[in-house]
């Protein structure tokens, strides 16, 4: 599979943007979410910040206070037996985990694909009990000239996925909790089938290690039930650990294909994809044997955490893919594949 990257990439670096407080710095900036508004690319993108730290016995993060409604900063000495700092994304504590930065959402735009401009402050960021540790990776959704942002939402009390909607990506209206603990990777197909909205979605099951695709419906798009189990990993193949959806899923002629992120023993994410049936979507048609885009470049295998290529969101266009994806959890690249290769690569 032959994925043309830009020449430019990374298109967009932490150090392009500038951070929502003095006191902070931006280490991410990753896992957009992608559309067209008129003649205007959109990414909705997750800036992952943390406090500057200038003492190096100690690790500060951040949470959102409901309370005073603004950030408090948290600290976390180093020398604490009890405290687990080992994943660079974590600090595990007996009783309570907190992550090692915040993440919200801003907006960029772009009229050539690449060249973007990335807003100063932020778009949607954390305003309730469910988001106290940030909201992250955004996927964007088109109805009837509605936008629905459906996006990740961490707190003490899980993981959930929250939902938001905007007609003009100025106003935003938020929905609430749509999918509860512990769930993300959700994708709300980009159109109807049998007169149903779909979803995916990626729930953990703790007690049986078990981090599968699953697809619900509804009628509404807040209320989603006659969930079902669509695809997991496969045991010695590139997605052998956890599979999780990635972009939403758009219409072919050949049924719905699914961009979805898979994960090897080595914790190495890439790109495959999935073909659903167009009438009966938790029908798994065809499927990556290979990545349709794996980590190769240093900017991909190098970073805050390495050897990760993670997208939310693509655009279709002219027989091509056009994937923005997060990095190394560090940047935001830009790759086209041919649409037709991928089909062709698909196996039963």
């Amino acid at each position: 599979m032959k994925a043309v990257r830009s020449p430019h990439n990374p298109i967009i670096e932490p150090k392009d943007l500038t951070p929502s407080r003095d006191d902070f710095e931006i280490i991410g900036v990753l896992n957009a979410g992608v559309t067209r508004f008129k003649d205007t690319v959109i990414l909705l993108v997750r800036v992952a910040e943390r406090p500057i730290n200038e003492n190096s016995d100690v690790v500060l993060t951040a949470v959102y206070d409901v309370g005073e409604k603004d950030l408090a900063v948290k600290e976390f000495p180093k020398s604490d037996p009890d405290t687990d700092f080992s994943d660079p994304r974590l600090i595990v504590r007996s009783g309570q985990t907190y992550l090692t930065s915040i993440s919200h959402l801003r907006i960029g735009r772009s009229k050539d694909d690449i060249n973007f401009e990335i807003d100063d402050k932020p778009t949607i960021s954390a305003a309730n009990e469910y988001e106290t540790f940030g909201i992250e990776d955004p996927r964007i959704t088109l109805v009837d000239g509605t936008y629905y942002i459906h996006y990740v939402a961490v707190s003490a009390f899980g993981v959930v996925t929250c939902l938001a909607s905007t007609q003009d990506l100025v106003n935003f209206r938020r929905h609430g909790v749509i999918f509860c603990p512990d769930n993300k990777d959700v994708a709300i197909f980009q159109g109807k089938a049998s007169d149903r909205f779909y979803a995916l979605h990626r729930p953990v099951s703790p007690l049986f290690n078990m981090q599968d695709i699953w697809v619900a419906d509804s009628g509404d798009l807040l209320t989603w039930g006659n969930h079902r189990r669509l695809l997991g990993p496969r045991p010695g193949c590139w997605d052998e650990a956890k599979v999780g959806a990635g972009a939403v899923p758009f219409k072919i002629e050949q049924g719905w294909l699914e961009v979805y992120h898979g994960v090897d023993r080595d914790n190495r994410y890439c790109l495959g994809a999935a073909l659903l049936d167009s009438a009966e979507p938790w029908r798994v048609l065809a499927r990556s044997t290979e990545p349709i885009l794996a980590p190769q470049s240093d900017y991909e295998c190098e970073g805050f955490f390495g050897n990760v290529v993670f997208s939310c969101g693509l655009l279709c266009e002219d027989d091509k893919l056009r994937i923005y994806y997060g990095a190394a959890d560090t940047t935001i690249c830009y790759a086209e594949l041919s649409l037709q290769e991928i089909i062709d690569s698909l196996s039963d």
